[in-house]
């Protein structure tokens, strides 16, 4: 049993949702970012549960009502601004150099070597939004066959086909094919399986995606709860993060809605040792497509489910809401933002306080190897004598 009080730790991503102040931004062309606030500003935010977490205090979000759980705000150390190195970081391996990205496409070599492994053309090979290219090049995909090829400022190689022009299958293995090949120096982060649906002029993307990413560089914060014993349990898209790696089991649940059930059957189960989320529809849905209202909707709705999450938590529970970098969906571009996120820290006998600001996200892997005595965590500071 963990020598803490606790013998659970959920930790829960709101995937993009920062809270702007990174003092490294204007780095990443990001000085003025802020995802909350500014969604806050231009069409309204309405999160009573949240705030009442103590991201009122936070932000400065009115509220009437006592925090119920402990509030603060964490810095990336990490070199990116990506999905893959904010999750790797909050599980303890901060990385020190960024992976590669391709503002102008992929080589031409490369890209031919890739023609040549899957046999047959590719369209794209250039940055761009996922629903915009879909838009371009979806008709004559549907009408050729070739998988349409793009990047953005991120580290990924996304492939996207129509569903019913390229088996979903047959796209999965494309993204193997293109996984093996990205090796140094383009060894890129993630390859994404991108399936749409639909004819030209309507076309969606289904939530069958699906991430092949790079394993951390070094052994997380899930190795060592997988190594002492204890379980691991993936909601959302962390396996795909992970590789699976450090995971005892793994719920692929699509979409906030499922993956926050999941979390919630997940805490109704008995077991010792972590839960780890990821709520991937604020980044994915809303604020690559720098949609406010959809991104304040769908903050609104987490907000109303917050209270089953809080229910859920047993007595020896520890409930840690973050997020991995931001998007603010009132900025250029349409890629992610360099920005502090917030730590909102819960369990049914907390004393509200302040956090403060933490030097990195690897204080949460901290807090999880002191709840259970581990000792494995080289980086960071736990935050569980505060709590």
């Amino acid at each position: 049993m963990s020598p803490a009080r606790f013998r659970r730790v959920a930790v829960v991503v709101l995937d993009s949702v920062g809270v702007g102040g990174a003092p490294d931004a204007a780095l990443f062309g990001d000085e003025r970012a802020d995802t909350l606030g500014h969604i806050h500003e231009t069409v309204g935010l309405d999160v009573p549960n949240l705030v009442r977490l103590g991201l009122g205090r936070l932000v400065g979000f009115s509220g009437e009502a006592a925090p119920v759980g402990a509030w603060g705000r964490m810095r990336e150390r990490s070199a990116g601004k990506d999905t893959m190195t904010g999750h790797f970081e909050i599980a303890g391996v901060i990385s020190a150099s960024a992976y590669p990205t391709y503002p102008e496409g992929f080589p031409p070599d490369l890209i031919a070597r890739y023609a040549k492994k899957i046999g047959r053309g590719i369209l794209g090979n250039k940055p761009a939004s996922g629903t915009e290219i879909l838009d371009e090049l979806g008709p004559e995909h549907v009408e050729t066959g070739k998988p349409i090829v793009y990047t953005s400022a991120d580290s990924v190689f996304q492939i996207a086909a129509n569903v019913e022009v390229v088996p979903l299958e047959e796209l999965y293995r494309w993204c193997e094919a293109a996984r093996e090949l990205l090796a140094p120096p383009h060894a890129v982060a993630r390859v994404i399986a991108r399936p749409f649906a639909g004819r030209p002029g309507a076309f969606e993307r289904t939530k069958d995606r699906k991430d092949y990413a790079l394993p951390p560089p070094g052994p997380t914060i899930l190795d060592h709860l997988a190594a002492a014993g204890y379980e691991t349990v993936a909601v959302g898209k962390i396996g795909d993060i992970f590789s699976e790696r450090g995971i005892t089991r793994s719920i692929h649940a699509k979409g906030n809605e499922a993956c926050t059930g999941a979390t919630l059957d997940a805490l109704a189960s008995s077991f010792e040792g972590m839960i780890f989320t990821n709520l991937v529809d604020f980044d994915m849905l809303y604020g690559h497509r720098r949609d406010a209202r959809g991104y304040r909707d769908c903050l609104e709705a987490f907000d109303r489910r917050l209270p089953e999450l809080l229910a859920a938590c047993r007595e020896d529970d520890l409930l840690v809401v973050t997020a991995d970098h931001g998007n603010d969906p009132t900025y250029r571009g349409t890629d992610h933002t360099r920005e502090e996120v917030p730590l909102l820290v819960y369990h049914r006998r907390i004393r509200p306080r302040d956090l403060g600001t933490r030097s990195t996200f690897a204080d949460v892997a901290a807090t999880v190897d002191e709840v259970f005595g581990l000792g494995k965590v080289a980086c960071g500071e736990s935050f569980l004598p505060l709590v």
